[in-house]
């Protein structure tokens, strides 16, 4: 499944995410974001946003 590209992504909107230290696993987190950190319209690995609770991770999915 393709991650989304920047332009899907909002602040205030669910996502899930994977963190630095879970990439081996790809374990994600699930949160509200709160700032895109990334500024190219898209990266394979997903665009890098900041939570609101602070955690800072790759996007993989928007939580509907």
């Amino acid at each position: 499944m393709p991650v989304p590209d920047r332009n899907e992504i909002q602040p205030g909107q669910r996502v899930k995410i994977v963190e630095k230290q879970n990439q081996p696993t790809g374990q994600q987190t699930e949160g509200v974001v709160l700032r895109i950190l990334t500024k190219s319209p898209a990266h394979p690995h997903g665009i890098k946003v900041m939570l609101t609770d602070g955690r800072v991770g790759r996007v993989q999915s928007i939580v509907s």
